[in-house]
């Protein structure tokens, strides 16, 4: 025996598989996964004249469908992630990109990032579904840890973060260059046993009687995350 103060035991946890091509769709949205035939033209045009999305991305911005194109087939070609386009069931357009990252099945963690939303797409409830879709896909296989981080100077993903649910973890200092810049990384993450209560805060925001007839939500998506999540952003 040992009176050391040691981890909790994780005896009826099974390692969880890695998230391969798969289609997740909901009420707003449909996830797909990310084509250079099928998506590259359709998302350039998404983005056009929105150079400002791409200044916290590791990529971008693009001033070519080529150039897009090229990065879907690298970013596609590389097994540590798995992206996908996001579909605009109202809209009937492809309107946005993300990925899971950093996929460690035997740690029971995910990540998701690389999250680039068009002007269009944001601030509605197809941005939130689509991050909702892909963490109920990775808490429902069986991971302990869904991470979300972000450039520490970009405010907007930090209050994304805290919005959707996860909790603040800290900043890493000097964590990457990118684009010849220092970047500090501002870490975020959500857990399984936060995840009940976080998915029956998603369906209640997400259910149409949350909107009045000119879309408005009745109930803010982090007043209702806000119940559960474990730590605040304290820049916020």
């Amino acid at each position: 025996m040992t009176d050391k103060p040691l981890g909790a035991l994780v005896s009826d946890w099974t390692t969880p598989v890695a998230p391969g091509p798969m289609t997740l769709e909901g009420r707003y949205c449909r996830l797909e996964p990310l084509s250079a035939e099928t998506h590259a033209a359709l998302l350039f045009n998404a983005f056009v004249d929105q150079d400002e999305l791409y200044d916290y991305l590791p990529a971008g911005p693009f001033h070519s469908a080529a150039q897009y194109d090229r990065w879907v087939r690298e970013v596609t070609s590389d097994a540590s992630s798995l992206f996908f386009a996001v579909y605009d069931l109202r809209r009937e357009a492809y309107l946005g990109v993300l990925s899971y990252l950093r996929i460690a099945p035997s740690a029971g963690s995910i990540e998701v990032g690389n999250i680039n939303f068009s002007k269009a797409m944001q601030r509605s409830p197809v941005s939130t579904e689509a991050v909702y879709l892909m963490m109920k896909w990775a808490f429902e296989a069986g991971y302990r840890r869904f991470e979300w981080k972000c450039n520490a100077l970009n405010k907007p993903s930090r209050q994304a973060a805290q919005r959707l649910g996860f909790s603040y973890e800290g900043i890493f200092r000097q964590a990457l260059v990118v684009k010849e810049r220092n970047r500090d990384t501002a870490w975020f993450a959500m857990i399984d046993k936060e995840w009940p209560a976080m998915k029956e805060a998603y369906r209640v925001w997400l259910d149409q009687a949350n909107f009045d007839a000119e879309g408005k939500q009745l109930e803010r998506l982090g007043d209702l995350t806000g119940l559960v999540r474990f730590a605040s952003d304290p820049t916020l």
